[in-house]
């Protein structure tokens, strides 16, 4: 899930939303049937109309002009209501961990050159935590195939799991430790997994001479 926004855990933040709204119907007049305008195109008559309009209300009456690739209304509502963080599978992962007496960064890059964001940062013990969508990610339990455009949907699923396995080579290439959580997986148990891999994490740089990153987004 990507973004460049980070806060220390603790208390969630206001949920951010975005994608805009649907574009609203033309005010456009129609053309008379014996009017000279009858050679004038709709789109441009519908561009005209929109420079007469509102900043906002024109931008929204250009957008109604271009057809959009989703498949259906339902398709293209379902899309404006996915949210790129802060979903409910997140809150409840950050609560258990959280509760575990955990403190993590929140949607982080843990390595500040690689454009590469973690749902949780553990930077002192160097542990990247990932919550993956069970459609986004291709989960091999509940992954279903797109009915609709299946062919695109497949090949962005593919390219999201190529991405990952990218992800997670580069971490740990760089002596990171990458959790992996499904979606539908159980918050406690996850957050059980995500404090076992914290404590090996940090005992083995105790006992190593590495020296982790400086910050004190999280605390020992």
């Amino acid at each position: 899930m990507d973004g460049e926004e980070s806060e220390v855990a603790g208390g969630e933040k206001g949920t951010k939303t975005g994608g805009r709204g649907r574009a609203r119907a033309s005010h456009a007049s129609p053309v008379e049937k014996d009017s000279p305008a009858d050679t004038t195109s709709v789109t441009a008559k519908a561009s005209s109309a929109a420079r007469t309009l509102p900043a906002a209300d024109a931008s929204r009456a250009r957008a109604r002009s271009e057809e959009s690739w989703a498949s259906s209304d339902g398709v293209r509502a379902s899309m404006r209501a996915n949210k790129s963080r802060d979903t409910k599978p997140e809150l409840a992962l950050r609560r258990a961990v959280h509760a575990r007496g955990l403190r993590y960064r929140v949607a982080a890059r843990p390595i500040k050159e690689l454009r590469r964001t973690a749902d949780l940062v553990f930077t002192k013990a160097r542990v990247a935590v990932f919550l993956d969508g069970c459609f986004w990610h291709g989960c091999p339990e509940h992954h279903t195939v797109a009915v609709r455009n299946g062919g695109y949907w497949a090949s962005k699923v593919e390219r999201n799991r190529a991405r990952d396995v990218d992800t997670d080579r580069r971490l740990e290439e760089a002596g990171w430790s990458v959790v992996r959580v499904w979606e539908h997986e159980d918050p406690l148990q996850a957050a059980a997994k995500v404090e076992k891999t914290v404590a090996e994490a940090r005992r083995a740089l105790r006992r190593g001479t590495a020296t982790p990153p400086g910050g004190s987004e999280d605390e020992d």
